[in-house]
């Protein structure tokens, strides 16, 4: 059952430590991604041209909520930048062709996923 239905789903009774309002802003960041897939992948899966601006356009918002959650983290914590560039390096390496310093294991093929929304759609148009 959606959590909407219980208006205090997120109240605390007392003022949450700066651990715990971090965690909460983790949870909320997370909250806006899964609503920008959620968004996006409708949008994908209609030929409705207005529907799918109008949710292309709410989870352009949603990424702006995310971007303001994430600054907000970043503040918070003090080292959050410092791992976000770290992984940015390591992106750009992986880009640029360069070893990482600590090499692993091969990485394992992707499986396959099956049918994805993008391929459902284009099954119904081939069909349609």
């Amino acid at each position: 059952m959606p959590a909407f239905l219980n208006p205090f789903p997120g109240m605390v009774p007392r003022t949450m430590t700066k651990s715990e309002l971090i965690r909460a802003l983790r949870l909320d960041l997370a909250a806006e991604l899964e609503a920008v897939h959620l968004y996006v992948a409708h949008a994908e899966a209609t030929d409705d041209e207005l529907a799918q601006k109008v949710l292309l356009d709410i989870a352009n918002e949603e990424r702006t909520h995310a971007g303001e959650f994430l600054e907000m983290i970043k503040r918070l914590t003090g080292d959050e930048q410092a791992f976000l560039d770290e992984g940015k390096q390591e992106v750009e390496a992986m880009a640029a062709g360069e070893a990482l310093e600590e090499p692993g294991a091969a990485p394992a093929p992707m499986p396959d996923v099956g049918a994805t929304v993008g391929s459902l759609r284009n099954l119904a148009k081939e069909e349609g």
